[in-house]
């Protein structure tokens, strides 16, 4: 068999603690795998003294993530997590010495996935990244190798376990949001500041590297729309279901001839499709390949084992000599997102409001959405837990986001609404 594979990982938590386990304890089936021996030959970790369950004291350790580039090592894994600091250190280096790089990290490649990219080109070594976009699913293989013969028309998925973990509880227990997010993170779903999650961050990132592996875009979040599931109420999870739609949190990335669509944010997704049919920490992405159909993809999102799953592929792949773009073509060739503009973006909207129980308050209403271009499809009204407002739901008809928005800034001018009103996009493919 060929010499071993020298492997340098950095970060040895729940996913890097996963990756020496495998390299460790599987090595004759992983050796098959790879057509040669794979050795773990140095980490670092920030808790050297850590409790693990396999044990890397035989495992020379650098105190300077940095200094793994400068090993004989084959590969560096990078598993430390952040935008910017020590993980694009390491990167950097470990590109700059020529050494093939495997990384989970979602938001230093959002941020940063261009220039190394080229870097990584520029070297004629790879840059990958399976486990950066929807853990264990093997979704960046997919679009960088598969779905190459026709045109990708639209990538929608969920993207993040927790939020979708805390929508298919408020929908099962009835309980509110906080609630759900406290017994999220007692079960180790959310972090301790799940404000990434939640606020939809941590799906944006994964939405960039998405959008550039089927668009061929840079990969960026700046031309986003992106919003949480924090303003998300018991009320909203009851309705959608009333009107045959669930809430999920949606990365949603559409071609709009030469322009791209990309958002993040709750969407209403109809019953008995893939997406609605996707519960607790579970992601999956739909990705639409113009007359060759929609192909489907699921499965475990996050945790150790799919991610561990993920980043090994990777290294498996390397070892067996795989190169080329990281994103599916040369960087020189990813070109700047240009965002389709509000008016372009069109779609049923789901509008929620209280109103004042007093006369023409309706009316005063209608005529907002009339003058912006908006129809109603379809309507419900109920009292609210106050006397004097009720509760107004909307269906609109298809309309442009520009519309909608505008619509819904009148209506939030007017002395006759409670609150802030809710909107929602239903997704209708």
């Amino acid at each position: 068999m060929a010499e071993p594979f020298r492997i340098a990982l950095a970060g040895v938590g729940t996913v890097g603690g996963g990756v020496a386990h495998q390299l460790l304890t599987r090595g004759d089936e992983l050796a098959h795998r790879a057509g040669r021996p794979l050795k773990l030959i140095a980490v670092s970790t920030r808790e050297v003294d850590k409790p693990r369950r396999t044990d890397l004291a035989g495992i020379p350790w650098q105190a300077n993530c940095v200094d793994l580039a400068s090993t004989d090592a084959h590969i560096i894994v990078e598993l430390i997590g952040g935008e910017d600091g020590p993980a694009l250190d390491l990167i950097e280096a470990a590109l700059e010495a020529r050494k093939p790089v495997v990384t989970a990290n979602k938001a230093l490649l959002a941020a940063h996935g261009l220039r190394l990219a080229t870097t990584a080109e520029s070297a004629g070594i790879p840059l990958r990244f399976e486990a950066a976009a929807a853990g264990g699913i093997p979704i960046v293989k997919a679009l960088r190798e598969s779905l190459i013969t026709y045109p990708i028309e639209c990538v929608r998925g969920i993207l993040n376990g927790t939020c979708n973990y805390i929508l298919t509880e408020m929908e099962a227990t009835g309980s509110p949001f906080a609630e759900v997010l406290r017994d999220a993170q007692a079960h180790g779903y959310a972090e301790a500041d799940p404000a990434l999650d939640v606020g939809g961050g941590d799906t944006a990132h994964k939405l960039a590297i998405l959008s550039a592996l089927a668009f061929g875009v840079a990969p960026g979040t700046r031309s986003m729309r992106v919003s949480g599931i924090t303003a998300i109420e018991q009320e909203d999870i009851s309705f959608a279901r009333e009107f045959g739609y669930r809430i999920k949190l949606l990365g949603v990335a559409r071609r709009n001839g030469q322009q791209l669509d990309q958002r993040v944010g709750p969407a209403m997704v109809k019953i008995a499709t893939p997406l609605a049919d996707v519960d607790g920490v579970f992601n999956a992405v739909v990705v639409h390949v113009a007359s060759a159909g929609p192909f489907i993809f699921e499965g475990r999102g996050a945790g150790e084992e799919p991610t561990t799953s993920a980043v090994i592929a990777d290294i498996v792949d390397i070892a067996r000599g795989a190169n080329g773009p990281a994103f599916g073509r040369p960087a020189r060739d990813l070109e700047p997102v240009v965002s389709a503009p509000g008016d372009a973006c069109r779609s049923p909207f789901y509008v929620r409001f209280a109103l004042l129980d007093a006369p023409g308050a309706l009316a005063e209403i209608a005529g907002h959405l009339a003058h912006a271009g908006v129809s109603i499809d379809s309507m419900i009204q109920r009292p609210q837990s106050t006397a004097d407002a009720v509760v107004i739901v909307m269906i609109t008809h298809e309309c442009s986001q520009t519309a909608i928005e505008a619509a819904i800034k009148a209506i939030s001018a007017s002395d006759k609404v409670v609150g802030i009103p809710c909107l929602i996009p239903m997704e209708t493919i």
